[in-house]
This record gives structure tokens, C-alpha cells and sequence, in this order.
């Protein structure tokens, strides 16, 4: 259930979010002797205190693990959080349960999800979009002959 979960958020949810690079602004030289401590506090940044009110009321899911994120994936959903006062209120909701379903996960629920991610970018279009179709039809069904299906072992093609 969790595997099917994963590659169906995969599939579906984080294409969402998957945006194009934020624009950052050049990074300063480093000082010539910078201290080991200070190259891995800056590695951090932006700290959750670092971002606006705004941001923080729009990334609030992420707030718990802020911290363990890495720079550039703090960069990506700072871009989403800059982008999101444009979109549609129908947008933000998915976002937001996106981000709430995204927070939930335990980091190696998270690591395959982008794995499975990886793995689907590289599937061609055209079986992309039959895997989307599969994916509607299924989502069609109802929710006793979808847990049927899930709890069966995954067959090879």
C-alpha cells in the first residue's frame, strides 16, 4: 500500500511541485580561512527565523523539518511559497495538502518518493500518459476494489 502510495504521489503530486529553480543571487566569496562551523551554518540558510511571516504561514507544513532540509530544496519550496499568492485559491488548497501529505512522510518514505520520481521522469511521454489514464481508471473504482488491488503483489511486465 505504502509502495503503491509513493509512486502514484510520484506520478502525480510532486510534478506539482516540482518547479523550475528559484533565482538565487550570486553567492559571496568566502572569507580565505572560513571556519568549518561557519561553512555548515551557511550551508543552512535560510534559517526558518530567516523567512518572511508570509513564507512561514505558507510553507507552516514544512516548519518541523526546516531544519533537516537541504539549501536547495528550502530554494525550491521558497519558490513556491513566492509563486503562491498568485495562484488560484484552488491551487493553494493543493499545495497545501501536497505539502501537509509531503510533511508526513517518514525521510525514507521521502527518499523513494523522489527515487520513484527520478525513475518517472525518465518513462516516455507517451507511457506517461498511459500511466495517467490507468491512474484515472483506477481512481475511478471504488475504494473496497482499490484496496483490493493494492494489497495484491506487484506483478512484473
Amino acid at each position: 500500500m505504502i509502495r503503491l502510495a509513493l509512486v502514484l504521489l510520484a506520478l502525480f503530486a510532486l510534478p506539482a511541485l516540482a518547479e523550475p529553480p528559484v533565482e538565487v543571487a550570486p553567492k559571496a566569496k568566502p572569507a580565505a580561512k572560513a571556519k568549518p562551523a561557519a561553512k555548515a551554518k551557511a550551508a543552512a540558510r535560510p534559517a526558518w527565523a530567516e523567512l518572511t511571516a508570509e513564507q512561514q504561514k505558507i510553507l507552516a507544513p514544512l516548519k518541523a523539518d526546516w531544519e533537516s532540509i537541504e539549501t536547495e530544496r528550502r530554494r525550491k519550496w521558497i519558490g513556491i511559497a513566492k509563486r503562491y499568492p498568485t495562484m488560484k485559491a484552488e491551487e493553494q488548497e493543493r499545495v497545501q495538502r501536497r505539502m501537509q501529505r509531503w510533511a508526513a512522510l517518514s525521510p525514507e518514505q521521502r527518499r523513494q518518493a523522489r527515487e520513484t520520481y527520478k525513475q518517472m521522469a525518465k518513462v516516455p511521454p507517451a507511457k506517461r500518459a498511459n500511466l495517467r489514464e490507468q491512474w484515472a481508471e483506477y481512481q475511478s473504482l471504488p475504494e473496497r476494489e482499490r484496496e483490493a488491488l493494492s494489497a495484491e503483489p506487484r506483478r512484473k511486465k
